[in-house]
């Protein structure tokens, strides 16, 4: 008897989860008030009177610019989503309910070419085309939507969407998607990009990428049980674990700039989020170290202080400080907790207390002098634009730092 009871002891000790070895860096009671803080100023200012997010505000100007509308909205959505189940707000969820019958009400239904596709237009680089990720980005919220709600309408719009960018940007082959739609013909752009206005030299990957990001084609799987769906998921995951490179990266693709060796704060994250997913539909574990080796970079590139700039390099040169991704440390963060949920990466514990840490002390006060910014999560972008220097406030330091912090409470403080 004795010797069972120590079996178990030691069973207990050695392979029982980790997660919460961590002292946490922030109190229960912190994090509920940093949610509330956010949640509020999400739904009452970032969304404008049509429930759509206004996405980046100029800090010179004191304006608010568009920047791919749908997946700022669709992240917003699944911000208060998380934030009216932590906290109990119902007012979070009432803003991410009309949230989402402006983001359906963007569903193309008069185009001989189009119907059933969203009008997601980039609003920047790319300009007026359709963005395969301006879609997908922002679907994640529409199917948590419609999960929250039991209300079909949300995740059916996104369903019929993802359907339409299924049969004509989905590369099965090459397990690619292309980019790009022109809005006025209908076209798939499959041999140029408004991403690359001046190059001559367009090959496939300057098209199409192996576009996992926000994990549609899973999602209309567990929407609808059409398996094709779920196949087309697992050919993406596959066609991720073949490109990543050995730095952990998928630098043949932009916003990745191979040549420079520079890399995109997010666009890797969306990779290794979906590759989690990957994991936990299929248990393949390929899929798991994928991702376990991309979160590894971006626990390289974060400060002590728990910073991560928008511009890093795999070479291991300074990143460039100008612009600070409070996005992008909520959102490595959220990598680091999965991977620790299942059972890897025990390293990261120290990097997710250190983003909590941060997002919490980097925030806008509540009585800022600029209503514009009270309660907003910091996530600065600083450019040069038409020979005018570009420095905004974006909206995603909100809807991701939101994301996290509901994560970390789950993490410490359990659902």
């Amino acid at each position: 008897m004795k010797r069972r009871s120590l079996y178990l002891i030691l069973c207990f000790v050695f392979f029982m989860p980790r997660a919460f070895s961590q002292e946490a860096a922030l109190s229960a009671e912190q994090v509920s008030e940093a949610i509330n803080s956010g949640a509020k100023y999400a739904s009452t200012v970032i969304l404008d009177h049509e429930f759509k997010s206004r996405c980046d505000y100029n800090l010179t100007e004191g304006k608010w610019y568009d920047y791919e509308i749908p997946w700022h909205t669709g992240q917003i959505i699944y911000a208060l989503i998380e934030s009216s189940r932590v906290t109990g707000e119902p007012s979070y969820l009432d803003a991410a309910k009309k949230s989402g019958n402006f983001w359906i009400s963007l569903e193309i239904k008069d185009h001989p070419k189009l119907k059933g596709m969203l009008a997601a237009k980039h609003g920047d680089h790319a300009g007026e085309a359709i963005v395969f990720a301006t879609v997908s980005d922002g679907t994640a919220g529409l199917f948590k939507l419609s999960e929250t709600t039991k209300m079909k309408k949300y995740a059916e719009v996104a369903t019929r969407a993802g359907d339409w960018m299924f049969r004509n940007m989905y590369l099965e082959e090459e397990g690619l998607c292309y980019d790009n739609v022109d809005p006025e013909s209908g076209e798939v752009l499959t041999t140029s990009s408004p991403f690359w206005p001046d190059r001559e030299d367009i090959g496939l990957y300057e098209v199409a990428r192996p576009n996992n990001e926000g994990s549609l084609f899973l999602d209309m799987y567990k929407f609808t049980g059409n398996e094709t769906y779920k196949k087309a998921f697992i050919n993406l995951c596959e066609s991720l674990v073949k490109f990543q490179g050995e730095e952990g990266l998928w630098m043949d693709f932009m916003p990745n700039f191979k040549k420079e060796g520079s890399y995109h704060p997010r666009f890797n994250l969306w990779y290794a989020e979906s590759l989690i997913d990957g994991y936990e539909l299929t248990k393949d574990k390929r899929y798991l170290n994928a991702a376990l080796k991309c979160a590894r970079v971006y626990a390289k590139a974060q400060e002590k202080s728990g910073t991560i700039y928008y511009k890093n390099y795999i070479d291991g040169k300074e990143p460039n400080e100008n612009s600070i991704c409070g996005s992008a440390t909520s959102f490595a963060a959220i990598i680091w907790i999965r991977l620790v949920e299942h059972q890897v990466g025990q390293e990261f514990l120290p990097h997710i207390e250190r983003s909590a840490d941060w997002v919490y002390r980097n925030r806008f006060s509540d009585d800022h002098p600029d209503p514009n910014l009270r309660g907003a999560f910091l996530n600065t972008r600083a450019r040069n634009k038409k020979g005018k220097k570009w420095i905004v406030n974006r909206d995603v330091g909100t809807s991701f730092g939101l994301r996290f912090l509901a994560k970390y409470y789950d993490f410490h403080y359990g659902k």
